[in-house]
């Protein structure tokens, strides 16, 4: 499950001059990730299956919740169940979220606001791109032509939240997944 983080994680950092370190102190982690139920205290109360899959809380509160009920899979091949979540597309999602982006417009995006049930979204689209660059800056060794043809819409990221500040240049991660709430 790790590794699915690191990835979520990796994509964005691929595309912008931000670096994600994981740090064992939970208290001073500038996003703190978890598995919740219903109303679990932050204002923004889970709703069961296949409703709000996670919530992620922009910049500088770092909250970053996914919701229990839901059958969440890094694998769709031992996870048969039709309404498994694959667990690194809604990562990605709600990483985009930390950084400060909103929903975008564009279905293919990986900020496109809904995901189905054994689908897998994890590949930045150029919208994604845009979006996050607007606010960091590129990644000196990102290209755009890394991204495939097919790929590329003339669609603008919509609703960016922040402004580029001081703290976006290195964010200090903590994983902090509790296992005994993600399985069952």
């Amino acid at each position: 499950m790790k590794s699915v983080f690191e990835r979520g994680f990796s994509r964005w950092a691929s595309v912008i001059p931000v670096n994600f370190t994981e740090t064992e102190d939970f208290g001073s982690a500038d996003i703190k990730i978890g598995f919740y139920s219903g109303d679990h205290g932050d204002g923004e109360p889970f709703d069961g299956v296949l409703g709000v899959l996670a919530h992620a809380f922009s910049p500088q509160n770092g909250r970053f919740h996914f919701d229990r009920a839901e059958t969440w899979t890094v694998d769709f091949e031992s996870e048969k169940s039709r309404v498994a979540i694959d667990l690194e597309s809604v990562a990605t999602h709600e990483i985009g979220h930390i950084l400060g982006l909103a929903h975008s417009s564009v279905k293919e995006a990986v900020m496109y606001p809904s995901l189905s049930p054994r689908r897998k979204k994890v590949d930045l689209k150029r919208d994604d791109v845009e979006g996050v660059q607007a606010l960091y800056g590129p990644n000196p060794n990102f290209k755009f032509s890394s991204l495939m043809e097919s790929d590329i819409s003339s669609n603008r990221a919509v609703g960016l939240q922040i402004r580029p500040s001081r703290w976006a240049t290195t964010l200090v991660v903590v994983v902090a997944l509790i296992f005994s709430l993600w399985t069952r």
